[in-house]
């Protein structure tokens, strides 16, 4: 202990010192820094290649690296599988929803067999389809019946279907008519069966489709 005074005008100022030995760092508790000796015995390679050799090939420092690699490499499997079985998943979910969709027609032909005799034009504002007294016919599309008319001149036997949107269609001729007036109709209702009513030569199917109040050619929006 050393004991300093010194005299000041007004004040005595008195320091204590206590001198210490210094403590010796041991290089031991610091693995990352490392003696002169422990690099000379790696062969070959400068003194900053020598240096990280040091680092990565110590006891303790492996004990340290190789557990968090260890968790590393178990947390990124983990994380890994997941995504791998997220993409299997998604992967198989497409494949078992690749099958064709299958959908119904929204429009179709009134008979079964199309045999067109008389084609539309000025004078004839439909077509005409051939068959025999009995035949089914069927809406072209979904709809309201609108208009149902028994007569034995003109369009005879006839049914108008409202589709909307300004469509209806009529089909004429028939020999019996199986709907009524406001009943809703869809591609598998029998409206009525082929006949000859009205001016008619021979059976066949009368079929006009009026768009807006202008009859258009019905084989313009039929396959």
């Amino acid at each position: 202990m050393l004991n300093y005074s010194f005299n000041l005008p007004k004040y005595r100022l008195i320091l204590n010192l206590k001198v210490i030995k210094r403590r010796k760092v041991n290089v031991r508790e610091f693995p990352f820094i490392p003696k002169m000796k422990h690099l000379r015995r790696f062969r070959g390679g400068n003194i900053v290649s020598r240096f990280f050799r040091h680092i990565f090939e110590h006891s303790k420092i492996n004990k340290i690296l190789g557990g968090n690699l260890a968790f590393a490499l178990i947390t990124g499997s983990l994380f890994t599988s997941n995504t791998a079985l997220g993409s299997s998943l998604e992967e198989e979910l497409y494949v078992t929803s690749s099958e064709p969709l299958v959908t119904k027609s929204g429009i179709q032909y009134p008979v079964e067999t199309i045999r067109i005799t008389q084609g539309y034009h000025f004078f004839h504002p439909g077509v005409d389809l051939d068959g025999i007294t009995g035949d089914v016919i069927r809406p072209v599309m979904t709809g309201i019946v609108e208009n149902i008319t028994y007569s034995r001149i003109g369009y005879g036997n006839s049914v108008i279907v409202n589709h909307g949107n300004g469509i209806i269609s009529r089909y004429a001729h028939l020999s019996t008519i199986k709907v009524k007036e406001g009943q809703e109709v869809d591609l598998y209702t029998q409206i009525g069966e082929m006949g000859s009513s009205g001016r008619a030569f021979g059976d066949h199917l009368h079929f006009e489709i009026i768009e807006n109040g202008v009859p258009i050619n019905p084989t313009s929006i039929l396959k």
